[in-house]
């Protein structure tokens, strides 16, 4: 399989984390990421190749993880993610044939319908499944985007050459 991927978008809960809200006594609320999907995402980029989140929730740590991970678009409070979609496309320059997407639940199927490469996490909605191009093993939150982003750089002929920085360090300097 032979894909032409620039940029990787993806939802936050139920794919970053593992749609989990922790609610604490003083009102505020917390999500687990997954550390191996960061990793693997900053592999992502040191290609050259860019990331978005389009999440329907607002949440300062979101925008914190994101700002760690170096993700080049955030967009929050995305209760219709068509549009959002579309806003990103404008903004990046990026074509959605270019663009693949990992979603989780029924809120995401207008991405589905106009990216180049759909990807529904384990444990998405029977409607997402049913439209991806391709589904992971791993659920939302439990390394679904390491695998994503792993799958992509094989199919895009970059994997071999993103691990030579860690297989052999010296080539990295």
């Amino acid at each position: 399989m032979s894909l032409d991927i620039k940029l990787l978008a993806m939802d936050c809960d139920g794919v970053m984390t593992d749609g989990g809200l922790y609610y604490h006594d003083d009102g505020s609320q917390s999500r687990r990421f997954n550390v191996k999907d960061g990793a693997w995402l900053r592999i992502w980029h040191r290609e050259g190749l860019q990331s978005a989140i389009i999440t329907g929730k607002e949440s300062d740590a979101l925008l914190a993880r994101a700002r760690d991970l170096e993700v080049n678009y955030v967009y929050q409070k995305a209760h219709f993610k068509g549009p959002v979609f579309e806003q990103l496309v404008a903004e990046s320059g990026i074509p959605a044939e270019q663009i693949a997407f990992i979603g989780d639940d029924i809120i995401d199927l207008p991405v589905f319908q106009r990216v180049g490469y759909a990807v529904a996490v384990a444990d998405a909605v029977s409607e997402l499944l049913e439209q991806a191009d391709w589904i992971t093993q791993a659920r939302g939150g439990q390394g679904a985007v390491q695998e994503t982003v792993c799958h992509l750089l094989k199919s895009l002929g970059l994997y071999e050459q993103a691990m030579e920085r860690y297989v052999n360090p010296q080539a990295a300097k």
